[in-house]
């Protein structure tokens, strides 16, 4: 791509929605001196680099900012008037809310102090209350744009069904984020100061993947939150993959199809997501299933290869009508 072809796509996407494009931006700088970070600060928190949260979080903020303010830009051209209006007042409410939460997350960080759960302090504990009523504000802001993309016509079928699907799996993966607001038994029973979780089955901060930090000890609520998040980012993938299997593959070029195996992959995500929810509430590590997870998660594969052969073998002949 040449220059003059990047500016123009860049303003296109800073058209989409300014606030959310905007906190995109310093999301990615943010990335950039998280990495830094990593490498130069020797600290560790919770069992992992200092700096490794700030980092996940910043491009996870950045890969939702943008997403949001594409979906954003597609209700504005389909529903101009109120809804319009509205909508993009929530993804201002989003892009503020999520600045609000980096900003604390940030700043715990150079303290050197651990952002969630934690309640040591007063100081800590009003930090915490504030990215607990951010989170509250961004959910009920991404409802909103979910809600009005429903109302959105003339969309291709396949793209209707993987934008929409994929907006509310990631509105109850940010949901089940909630989940780690509560405190444990070993938190009940002694005041720690820290009130909720990540890992069920085990205190934060044991062995877990590398980079990441998921629990290879017990079960670890972030796996289905992440999952059902960047739904809305696996889902259109899939379509983007069959709409380019489509110019060699003739039956994938009927939009019914696509369709079809655009809600099978759905449906299996959700399943999947459901499974990994569970599997963490059971105080399970995701690297350790048992005979019984297993077993689900054989059945999930086997209906989606089943769905998959039905949405294929209801593809119109070729040279029909």
């Amino acid at each position: 791509m040449t220059t003059t072809g990047t500016s123009s796509a860049l303003r296109t996407a800073f058209g989409w929605h300014r606030p959310l494009m905007a906190l995109a931006a310093a999301m990615a700088a943010l990335t950039v001196a998280g990495i830094v970070g990593i490498v130069a600060d020797e600290r560790v928190l919770t069992g992992l680099p200092i700096w490794d949260k700030p980092t996940k979080f910043a491009i996870s903020v950045l890969i939702y900012a943008v997403t949001w303010a594409w979906l954003i830009a597609v209700v504005r051209d389909a529903l101009p008037g109120r809804a319009s209006r509205l909508g993009h007042r929530a993804g201002t409410v989003a892009a503020t809310m999520l600045g609000v939460e980096m900003v604390i997350i940030v700043t715990q960080v150079v303290r050197g102090e651990t952002s969630h759960f934690n309640t040591t302090t007063a100081l800590n504990a009003a930090l915490w209350s504030a990215m607990g009523l951010s989170i509250a504000g961004v959910w009920i802001a991404t409802l909103y744009v979910t809600a009005q993309l429903f109302r959105v016509r003339r969309l291709d079928p396949a793209r209707a069904r993987a934008i929409r699907a994929g907006a509310v799996l990631a509105v109850v993966g940010m949901a089940l984020g909630f989940l780690m607001t509560s405190p444990t038994a070993a938190q009940m029973a002694g005041a720690t100061g820290i009130v909720g979780a990540h890992t069920v089955g085990l205190a934060d901060g044991g062995p877990g993947l590398p980079l990441l930090g998921w629990s290879t000890g017990g079960g670890d609520l972030r796996i289905p939150h992440f999952v059902g998040m960047h739904a809305l980012q696996a889902i259109p993938l899939v379509l983007v993959a069959l709409e380019l299997l489509a110019v060699r593959v003739a039956v994938l070029r009927s939009p019914e199809v696509r369709r079809g195996l655009v809600g099978v992959a759905v449906v299996g995500l959700a399943a999947v997501l459901a499974l990994l929810t569970w599997q963490a509430l059971r105080g399970q590590s995701i690297v350790a299933p048992d005979a019984l997870t297993v077993s689900v998660f054989g059945l999930i594969v086997a209906g989606t290869a089943a769905g998959s052969v039905r949405a294929l073998r209801h593809a119109p002949r070729l040279g029909s009508a």
